[in-house]
Protein backbone atom coordinates (compact mmCIF):
# COMPACT_ATOMS: atom_id res chain seq x y z
CA UNK A 1 0.00 0.00 0.00
CA UNK A 2 1.08 3.64 -0.64
CA UNK A 3 1.72 5.79 1.82
CA UNK A 4 -0.01 8.02 3.17
CA UNK A 5 0.92 11.41 4.86
CA UNK A 6 -1.76 11.77 7.55
CA UNK A 7 -4.72 10.93 9.12
CA UNK A 8 -6.87 13.17 11.21
CA UNK A 9 -9.52 11.02 12.17
CA UNK A 10 -9.68 7.02 13.41
CA UNK A 11 -6.10 6.88 12.56
CA UNK A 12 -3.85 3.43 11.43
CA UNK A 13 -6.72 1.12 10.27
CA UNK A 14 -5.34 0.88 7.21
CA UNK A 15 -2.00 0.64 8.34
CA UNK A 16 -1.22 4.46 7.74
CA UNK A 17 1.43 5.91 9.88
CA UNK A 18 0.90 9.32 11.26
CA UNK A 19 4.16 11.70 9.98
CA UNK A 20 5.07 14.85 11.14
CA UNK A 21 4.01 16.27 8.27
CA UNK A 22 0.10 16.04 9.19
CA UNK A 23 -0.10 19.81 10.60
CA UNK A 24 1.47 21.15 7.17
CA UNK A 25 -1.08 19.51 5.31
CA UNK A 26 -4.05 19.58 7.38
CA UNK A 27 -3.36 22.93 7.30
CA UNK A 28 -3.40 23.02 3.29
CA UNK A 29 -7.31 22.06 3.65
CA UNK A 30 -9.79 24.71 4.83
CA UNK A 31 -10.90 24.37 8.51
CA UNK A 32 -14.96 24.53 8.81
CA UNK A 33 -16.57 26.79 6.75
CA UNK A 34 -14.76 29.09 4.20
CA UNK A 35 -14.72 32.85 4.99
CA UNK A 36 -16.96 34.32 1.73
CA UNK A 37 -20.02 31.85 3.16
CA UNK A 38 -20.35 32.54 6.90
CA UNK A 39 -22.24 33.19 9.36
CA UNK A 40 -23.72 29.73 7.59
CA UNK A 41 -27.33 28.67 7.79
CA UNK A 42 -27.04 26.82 10.65
CA UNK A 43 -30.45 25.23 10.80
CA UNK A 44 -30.47 23.58 7.70
CA UNK A 45 -26.29 22.02 8.13
CA UNK A 46 -26.06 18.86 7.96
CA UNK A 47 -23.23 16.56 9.85
CA UNK A 48 -22.36 13.43 9.29
CA UNK A 49 -19.80 11.69 11.77
CA UNK A 50 -17.01 9.68 11.24
CA UNK A 51 -17.88 6.23 13.20
CA UNK A 52 -17.09 3.34 11.02
CA UNK A 53 -15.00 5.24 8.57
CA UNK A 54 -11.45 5.94 8.31
CA UNK A 55 -11.53 10.36 7.66
CA UNK A 56 -9.03 12.68 7.06
CA UNK A 57 -6.98 14.55 5.28
CA UNK A 58 -4.34 12.68 3.15
CA UNK A 59 -1.21 13.64 0.91
CA UNK A 60 -1.35 12.56 -2.84
CA UNK A 61 1.83 12.51 -5.44
CA UNK A 62 1.56 14.71 -8.23
CA UNK A 63 4.24 15.19 -10.98
CA UNK A 64 5.27 18.82 -9.66
CA UNK A 65 4.34 18.25 -5.44
CA UNK A 66 2.40 17.13 -3.12
CA UNK A 67 -1.51 17.51 -3.46
CA UNK A 68 -3.75 18.17 -0.22
CA UNK A 69 -6.56 16.20 -0.03
CA UNK A 70 -9.58 14.93 2.13
CA UNK A 71 -10.76 11.21 2.54
CA UNK A 72 -13.13 9.06 3.43
CA UNK A 73 -13.62 5.39 3.08
CA UNK A 74 -15.38 2.72 5.59
CA UNK A 75 -13.04 1.04 8.02
CA UNK A 76 -11.84 -2.60 7.21
CA UNK A 77 -10.26 -4.34 4.65
CA UNK A 78 -11.78 -4.82 1.05
CA UNK A 79 -11.65 -2.45 -1.88
CA UNK A 80 -14.16 -0.12 -2.48
CA UNK A 81 -15.97 1.69 -5.06
CA UNK A 82 -14.12 5.05 -5.73
CA UNK A 83 -15.98 8.74 -6.04
CA UNK A 84 -14.00 11.84 -6.26
CA UNK A 85 -15.49 14.75 -4.92
CA UNK A 86 -14.96 18.17 -6.68
CA UNK A 87 -15.30 20.98 -4.57
CA UNK A 88 -17.42 24.57 -5.28
CA UNK A 89 -15.46 27.80 -5.81
CA UNK A 90 -15.11 27.85 -2.14
CA UNK A 91 -12.17 24.86 -2.01
CA UNK A 92 -12.08 22.11 0.40
CA UNK A 93 -14.06 23.44 3.16
CA UNK A 94 -16.60 21.35 5.99
CA UNK A 95 -19.09 21.03 3.78
CA UNK A 96 -17.09 18.90 0.89
CA UNK A 97 -15.29 17.10 4.09
CA UNK A 98 -18.63 15.99 5.14
CA UNK A 99 -20.25 14.91 1.76
CA UNK A 100 -17.12 12.57 1.24
CA UNK A 101 -18.18 11.02 4.76
CA UNK A 102 -21.55 11.00 3.17
CA UNK A 103 -20.58 9.01 0.38
CA UNK A 104 -18.32 6.92 2.96
CA UNK A 105 -21.77 5.90 4.68
CA UNK A 106 -22.56 4.42 1.72
CA UNK A 107 -19.70 1.95 1.14
CA UNK A 108 -17.59 4.64 -1.21
CA UNK A 109 -14.13 5.62 -0.69
CA UNK A 110 -14.80 9.07 -1.47
CA UNK A 111 -11.39 12.13 -2.39
CA UNK A 112 -11.90 15.48 -2.77
CA UNK A 113 -8.58 17.25 -3.76
CA UNK A 114 -7.69 20.69 -2.92
CA UNK A 115 -7.57 21.54 -6.39
CA UNK A 116 -6.72 25.22 -5.88
CA UNK A 117 -3.56 24.67 -3.58
CA UNK A 118 -0.74 25.80 -5.66
CA UNK A 119 -2.48 29.32 -6.90
CA UNK A 120 -4.02 30.25 -3.29
CA UNK A 121 -5.95 29.82 -0.04
CA UNK A 122 -9.71 30.75 -0.81
CA UNK A 123 -10.66 29.98 2.56
CA UNK A 124 -9.71 33.17 4.00
CA UNK A 125 -10.86 35.18 1.46
CA UNK A 126 -13.84 37.71 2.17
CA UNK A 127 -15.95 37.32 -1.22
CA UNK A 128 -16.73 35.08 -4.70
CA UNK A 129 -15.19 37.90 -6.58
CA UNK A 130 -11.77 37.77 -4.67
CA UNK A 131 -11.91 33.96 -4.58
CA UNK A 132 -12.67 34.39 -8.59
CA UNK A 133 -10.15 37.33 -9.40
CA UNK A 134 -7.02 35.90 -6.85
CA UNK A 135 -7.54 32.38 -7.61
CA UNK A 136 -9.83 30.96 -9.39
CA UNK A 137 -8.87 33.00 -12.50
CA UNK A 138 -5.63 31.01 -12.64
CA UNK A 139 -6.31 27.47 -12.42
CA UNK A 140 -6.18 25.94 -15.24
CA UNK A 141 -8.30 22.64 -16.94
CA UNK A 142 -5.41 20.88 -17.46
CA UNK A 143 -3.83 21.37 -13.75
CA UNK A 144 -7.23 20.63 -12.81
CA UNK A 145 -7.82 17.32 -14.72
CA UNK A 146 -3.82 16.16 -13.96
CA UNK A 147 -4.63 16.48 -10.26
CA UNK A 148 -8.03 14.19 -10.57
CA UNK A 149 -5.45 11.92 -12.36
CA UNK A 150 -3.19 11.51 -9.88
CA UNK A 151 -5.86 11.18 -7.44
CA UNK A 152 -7.40 8.57 -9.00
CA UNK A 153 -3.87 6.86 -9.42
CA UNK A 154 -3.22 7.49 -5.33
CA UNK A 155 -6.86 5.50 -4.90
CA UNK A 156 -5.90 2.30 -6.91
CA UNK A 157 -2.95 2.26 -4.34
CA UNK A 158 -4.58 2.63 -1.58
CA UNK A 159 -7.80 0.54 -1.31
CA UNK A 160 -10.04 1.80 -4.12
CA UNK A 161 -11.54 -0.17 -6.71
CA UNK A 162 -10.69 1.85 -9.99
CA UNK A 163 -13.47 -1.10 -11.99
CA UNK A 164 -15.65 1.13 -9.83
CA UNK A 165 -15.06 4.81 -10.75
CA UNK A 166 -16.98 7.71 -9.92
CA UNK A 167 -17.03 11.52 -10.31
CA UNK A 168 -19.65 14.12 -8.50
CA UNK A 169 -19.33 17.88 -8.01
CA UNK A 170 -20.83 20.94 -6.94
CA UNK A 171 -20.50 24.73 -9.00
CA UNK A 172 -17.27 25.36 -9.93
CA UNK A 173 -16.96 21.44 -9.75
CA UNK A 174 -20.09 20.56 -11.62
CA UNK A 175 -18.65 21.72 -14.19
CA UNK A 176 -15.43 19.96 -13.65
CA UNK A 177 -17.17 16.75 -13.65
CA UNK A 178 -18.47 16.99 -17.55
CA UNK A 179 -14.89 18.00 -18.26
CA UNK A 180 -13.32 15.01 -16.31
CA UNK A 181 -16.36 12.54 -18.45
CA UNK A 182 -14.40 13.41 -21.90
CA UNK A 183 -11.12 12.80 -19.98
CA UNK A 184 -11.12 9.72 -17.92
CA UNK A 185 -11.98 6.24 -20.08
CA UNK A 186 -11.70 4.54 -16.38
CA UNK A 187 -14.39 6.59 -15.21
CA UNK A 188 -17.92 4.71 -15.07
CA UNK A 189 -20.50 7.61 -14.39
CA UNK A 190 -20.59 11.04 -13.23
CA UNK A 191 -22.99 13.58 -11.56
CA UNK A 192 -22.88 17.30 -11.91
CA UNK A 193 -24.43 19.64 -9.97
CA UNK A 194 -24.91 22.78 -10.76
CA UNK A 195 -22.36 23.21 -13.06
CA UNK A 196 -21.99 25.80 -15.63
CA UNK A 197 -22.56 24.72 -18.99
CA UNK A 198 -20.92 27.15 -21.81
CA UNK A 199 -18.74 30.22 -20.76
CA UNK A 200 -15.75 32.61 -22.17
CA UNK A 201 -13.18 30.21 -23.19
CA UNK A 202 -9.96 31.06 -22.30
CA UNK A 203 -6.36 29.92 -22.70
CA UNK A 204 -6.36 28.55 -18.91
CA UNK A 205 -10.11 27.05 -19.43
CA UNK A 206 -10.41 26.40 -23.74
CA UNK A 207 -13.74 24.43 -23.31
CA UNK A 208 -16.88 24.04 -21.69
CA UNK A 209 -19.37 20.82 -21.47
CA UNK A 210 -21.61 22.07 -24.34
CA UNK A 211 -18.22 21.43 -26.34
CA UNK A 212 -17.21 17.96 -25.05
CA UNK A 213 -21.35 16.37 -25.07
CA UNK A 214 -20.21 14.30 -27.86
CA UNK A 215 -17.03 12.90 -26.12
CA UNK A 216 -18.40 11.67 -22.67
CA UNK A 217 -16.26 8.71 -22.23
CA UNK A 218 -19.20 7.47 -19.24
CA UNK A 219 -22.93 8.72 -18.43
CA UNK A 220 -23.43 12.00 -16.78
CA UNK A 221 -26.42 13.37 -14.85
CA UNK A 222 -26.34 16.93 -14.64
CA UNK A 223 -28.81 18.47 -12.04
CA UNK A 224 -29.81 21.54 -12.13
CA UNK A 225 -32.22 24.07 -10.61
CA UNK A 226 -34.74 26.15 -12.40
CA UNK A 227 -34.19 29.41 -10.81
CA UNK A 228 -30.63 29.32 -11.18
CA UNK A 229 -29.70 32.62 -12.35
CA UNK A 230 -26.45 32.09 -13.81
CA UNK A 231 -27.42 29.37 -15.74
CA UNK A 232 -30.11 29.94 -18.26
CA UNK A 233 -32.39 27.05 -18.97
CA UNK A 234 -31.91 28.12 -22.26
CA UNK A 235 -28.18 26.82 -22.21
CA UNK A 236 -29.38 23.48 -20.23
CA UNK A 237 -31.46 23.07 -22.80
CA UNK A 238 -28.56 23.47 -25.69
CA UNK A 239 -26.64 21.10 -23.68
CA UNK A 240 -29.31 18.54 -23.78
CA UNK A 241 -29.65 18.70 -27.05
CA UNK A 242 -26.08 17.77 -27.92
CA UNK A 243 -26.28 14.92 -25.60
CA UNK A 244 -29.18 13.60 -27.29
CA UNK A 245 -27.04 14.47 -31.05
CA UNK A 246 -24.23 12.60 -29.21
CA UNK A 247 -26.65 9.47 -29.05
CA UNK A 248 -24.81 8.72 -25.33
CA UNK A 249 -26.92 7.51 -22.06
CA UNK A 250 -26.21 11.26 -20.08
CA UNK A 251 -28.98 12.78 -18.81
CA UNK A 252 -30.19 16.30 -17.16
CA UNK A 253 -32.42 16.39 -14.72
CA UNK A 254 -34.33 20.45 -13.83
CA UNK A 255 -36.06 20.95 -10.46
CA UNK A 256 -38.18 24.11 -11.88
CA UNK A 257 -38.02 25.61 -8.57
CA UNK A 258 -34.80 25.54 -7.09
CA UNK A 259 -32.11 27.81 -7.08
CA UNK A 260 -28.72 27.59 -7.81
CA UNK A 261 -26.97 25.45 -5.02
CA UNK A 262 -30.12 24.07 -3.76
CA UNK A 263 -27.86 21.33 -2.08
CA UNK A 264 -25.69 23.32 -0.16
CA UNK A 265 -27.14 22.71 3.16
CA UNK A 266 -25.02 25.50 5.43
CA UNK A 267 -26.85 28.58 2.17
CA UNK A 268 -29.64 30.20 2.13
CA UNK A 269 -29.90 28.84 -1.45
CA UNK A 270 -30.48 25.30 0.17
CA UNK A 271 -34.26 23.75 -1.12
CA UNK A 272 -34.38 20.17 1.29
CA UNK A 273 -36.86 18.35 -1.30
CA UNK A 274 -34.56 19.01 -4.23
CA UNK A 275 -31.38 17.82 -2.73
CA UNK A 276 -32.57 14.94 -1.04
CA UNK A 277 -34.02 14.23 -4.00
CA UNK A 278 -30.87 14.54 -5.80
CA UNK A 279 -28.73 12.70 -3.37
CA UNK A 280 -31.36 9.62 -4.54
CA UNK A 281 -30.79 10.24 -7.77
CA UNK A 282 -27.07 9.86 -7.47
CA UNK A 283 -27.30 6.70 -5.82
CA UNK A 284 -29.27 5.41 -8.58
CA UNK A 285 -27.41 6.34 -10.82
CA UNK A 286 -23.74 5.48 -9.41
CA UNK A 287 -25.35 1.98 -9.14
CA UNK A 288 -26.80 1.22 -12.52
CA UNK A 289 -23.63 2.67 -14.02
CA UNK A 290 -21.40 0.36 -12.16
CA UNK A 291 -19.96 2.51 -9.32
Amino acid sequence: MAETILFDEPSDVLGERPLSRRGFIAGLLSAGFALAVRPVTAQTVIHTDSVGLVSGAVAIPTKDGVLPAYRSAPQGPGKHPVVLVVHEIFGVHEHIKDITRRLAKLGYFAVAPELYFRQGDVSKLESIEAIRAQVVSKVSDAQVLADLDAAVDWEGKNGGDLERLGITGFCWGGRIVWLYGAHQPKLKAGVAWYGRLDGERTELTPKFPIDVASELKAPVLGLYGGQDQGIPLETVERMRAALKCAGGTSEIHVYPDAPHAFYADYRPSYRKEPAEDGWRRLQDWFRRHGV
